[in-house]
């Protein structure tokens, strides 16, 4: 066995089932290396301090616990990481979902080759599931893996949460900014990781307690996504996050259109229903970027000035339909729509820049999140 120490981070919330399951198999396979466990505790509502109690005194194990959690489990494995003493930090679920007999060769893989991460996948040959998704999850666990391709390179599971890397690799980190679940993903954007090892894992049944992904974590995934983004490609993101908010209004917008006109409705009130929806699909994306981007606005009141925009954008649009209609005798869905759209993005476009309302690609400073 090598000489380097081991710190595997088990993050938990109300996980005293599986536990006293979960640290034997642990010890078995690491036995003649040297290792500790830290049990990253949410604040559990069940008796996870008295079992990790009993369980300090058989194994190399401490708890910890954050009373005032945050970050969700990507906080608690950064906080387990902080407090580790290994050459190497491993991070696992407590469900049993990810196998412990499989932690030699996660571990080795970083020890004994060039790799600086190495990561339990579904997807390698000799991987997978022992329960059957259905199509849902299977979409969903697709489109999660498409959305991370940017950043993960060639990795065929980014969203596992089964990882190990070595200290000297964690501590190149640049502002991490934690949020949800998928930390693995993280650390390899942040740490500017090279090469990735992927181990095949037989990814289990969850036996005991439940789980805790939910559709709030599928949305901080999403926010977690758009500031790796940001970190990744400070230039292209804002423009690609522009360009799907666009799209994503113009695509309601003309249904929205189109139904009002088969209703009978004129082309004028048709085209502002229509931009009128574009506007408010836009106004939901304006308030997660004032969320996001607080710390770093110009304006003191950027409701306000998204309401000036709106308005100046919206009359822009109403104006060229009622110009188009005046001077063409049968115009056309594609020309009224187009010309009228373009021309209220346009002004959009160019009051925003007026007004600086969007500066993130132009920002120098960090935020507060992005802090280690």
């Amino acid at each position: 066995m090598g000489s380097e120490y081991i710190s595997i981070i088990v993050p938990t919330i109300n996980e005293s089932e599986n536990l006293p399951l979960l640290v034997p198999r642990v010890a078995a396979v690491m036995d003649g290396r040297k290792w500790e466990m830290i049990i990253v505790d949410d604040n559990s509502r069940d008796n996870t301090a008295a079992v990790c109690a009993d369980l300090a005194t058989h194994y190399p194990l401490k708890l910890s616990v954050r009373k005032t959690p945050t970050h969700g489990l990507s906080g608690a494995v950064l906080h387990g990481f902080a407090q580790a003493r290994g050459d190497v930090l491993v991070c696992m679920d407590a469900d049993l979902q990810h196998p412990p007999e499989k932690l030699p060769e996660l571990i080795d893989a970083v020890i004994g080759s060039d790799a600086d991460f190495s990561l339990g996948s579904r997807h390698q040959p000799g991987g997978g599931t022992e329960q059957t998704w259905g199509l849902f999850r299977q979409l969903n666990s697709w489109v999660a893996t498409m959305l991370a391709m940017p950043f993960s390179g060639g990795v065929k599971d980014p969203m596992s949460g089964f990882f190990a890397l070595r200290r000297s690799t964690f501590e190149k980190a640049e502002r991490l900014s934690p949020l949800g679940y998928k930390i693995a993903l993280e650390l390899m954007c942040k740490c500017r990781v090279k090469h990735v090892q992927e181990v095949p894992i037989h990814f289990g049944l969850r036996l005991r307690g439940q789980s805790k992904l939910s559709l709030k974590q599928q949305f901080h995934y999403l926010q977690h996504l758009s500031r790796l983004y940001d970190f990744t490609y400070p230039r292209a993101s804002p423009i690609l996050k522009f360009l799907l908010v666009l799209s994503a209004g113009w695509l309601v917008g003309a249904a929205t259109c189109a139904l009002a006109l088969s209703r009978g409705a004129g082309w004028v009130a048709s085209i502002a229903a229509g931009y009128l929806v574009n506007v408010l699909i836009t106004a939901v994306f304006h308030s997660r970027y004032i969320h996001t981007q607080r710390e770093f606005l110009v304006s003191r009141h950027p409701w306000g000035d998204f309401v000036l925009i709106a308005v100046g954008e919206l009359t822009a649009a109403i104006s060229a339909a009622a110009w188009l209609i005046w001077r063409l005798p049968n115009p056309g869905f594609a020309e009224v729509f187009l010309i009228s759209f373009g021309l209220g993005t346009a002004v959009r476009y160019l009051l925003r820049k007026e007004m600086l309302q969007d500066i993130r690609g132009l920002r120098r400073e960090i935020r507060a999140d992005e802090l280690r």
